[in-house]
């Protein structure tokens, strides 16, 4: 199955906010994004944007399921475009915030394996994996020294 992102204008439009010049550009920035970014990014990208505009349209895409917020292990927040189509989990890189995606048949079948042992019916699941990414851009470095 091929994914693709979301019109990011017309989810919001379809949820009832308007098309204002700052949305678009937040919209056209974030449908150009390859992997994770964070709102700080956005904002110093779009500084004539202004943070609170920013931080409220990143919200409202997030409850759109148009994005996703991931949480890094140190609790800052690393945001994706949520991809139309099946089922996918994320790798994030603990440094660079690369993001990542991967499709694991077995994660899924696990899933099903344990709703059969819960009391209730699984609605969702999300599997996020943090990594030390292998990227050439990458800053991390392999640890201990690659051995």
């Amino acid at each position: 199955m091929r994914y693709h992102a979301p019109n990011l204008m017309a989810v919001l439009k379809d949820r009832g906010y308007r098309s204002t010049a700052r949305r678009k550009a937040i919209a056209k920035l974030l449908e150009q994004k390859q992997g994770g970014f964070t709102t700080k990014v956005l904002c110093e990208e779009l500084p004539w944007v202004g943070r609170a505009i920013v931080f409220r349209t990143i919200k409202l895409l997030v409850e759109a399921a148009a994005v996703c917020k991931l949480s890094k292990m140190d609790g800052a927040s690393v945001y994706s475009l949520a991809r139309v189509g099946d089922r996918h989990h994320r790798s994030v890189c603990v440094r660079c915030r690369a993001v990542g995606e991967f499709k694991a048949a077995t994660i899924d079948e696990s899933v099903r394996a344990i709703a059969a042992d819960i009391p209730g019916q699984i609605v969702d699941h999300r599997i996020e994996l943090y990594v030390a990414c292998l990227h050439e851009t990458c800053d991390y470095g392999l640890v201990d020294g690659g051995t």
